[in-house]
């Protein structure tokens, strides 16, 4: 299996690895690291939403993608998060405390080490505007199989 993730310890992630030589392994799929982070950016205060379909088709633009891709090369994951922020918020400040709050949110739950989390400000939308409800936080089907 090919490893996806620099770990503590023995825990690899994906459709990967996580081993322990006493117990057995331990695998956790890719998707499982997209709702860590998706519900931990979701929360930070400033941040609107992420970009997805729902969103996006609410704000009546064509869909534009998930708003968590996950990279591995080398040993090495980065995160991409796609968000729209509120408007009058410091985007440096929040987009930094998104990539803090990733990072220590998948160490915890996961004991995986994420090496970069890029930001991408696709929008500013303003408080007029209806924050989604975290359950429409994913796409329709995101957690079928």
């Amino acid at each position: 299996m090919e490893k996806f993730a620099k770990t503590k310890g023995e825990i690899k992630m994906a459709e990967k690895t996580v081993h322990s030589e006493e117990l057995g392994d331990i695998v956790i799929a890719p998707e499982v690291l997209e709702v860590i982070i998706g519900i931990t950016t979701a929360k930070i205060d400033g941040v609107h939403a992420l970009r997805n379909k729902r969103f996006s088709d609410r704000l009546g633009k064509k869909n534009e993608g998930r708003g968590v891709y996950i990279d591995s090369k080398d040993d090495k994951v980065a995160v991409d998060i796609y968000v729209y922020l509120t408007y009058g918020v410091s985007l440096p400040t929040v987009a930094t405390k998104i990539q803090k709050e990733v990072k220590e949110a998948v160490a915890q739950a996961t004991e995986i080490i994420v090496d970069e989390v890029n930001i991408h400000v696709v929008g500013i939308m303003t408080e007029k505007q209806p924050k989604p409800a975290l359950e429409d936080l994913f796409d329709e089907g995101f957690f079928d199989a």
